[in-house]
């Protein structure tokens, strides 16, 4: 088979960043992140008290459940500045300084 053809579009590489799809706020997606840190680390908290005997690393699992399902909801859902808006501002503030 010759390289004539493949068929490779580079739409995808040349796309405007105005239109790339930022992740939506739905609070949802949130609430199972959430959930999810809590039952897991809950989970998994309660099963070393168990193989250890003590009673306290449940409370520690849920807690870190809960700070991880807050940081996965932070991390999937902040908006990054795009590089162009980002060297504008940088140019306009340095222009407004001079």
């Amino acid at each position: 088979m010759t390289s004539s053809g493949c068929y490779a579009p580079s739409a995808m590489a040349q796309q405007d960043p105005a239109q790339r799809k930022s992740p939506t706020g739905d609070p949802w997606n949130a609430f199972g992140y959430l959930v999810a840190g809590v039952a897991f680390y809950g989970l998994l908290g309660w099963l070393v008290d168990l193989w250890l005997g003590t009673s306290y690393i449940v409370g520690v699992g849920i807690l870190v459940g809960a700070v991880l399902g807050i940081y996965m909801t932070w991390a999937r859902f902040r908006i990054e500045p795009d590089s162009a808006d980002a060297a504008s501002k940088k140019n306009a503030t340095n222009q407004e300084s001079q």
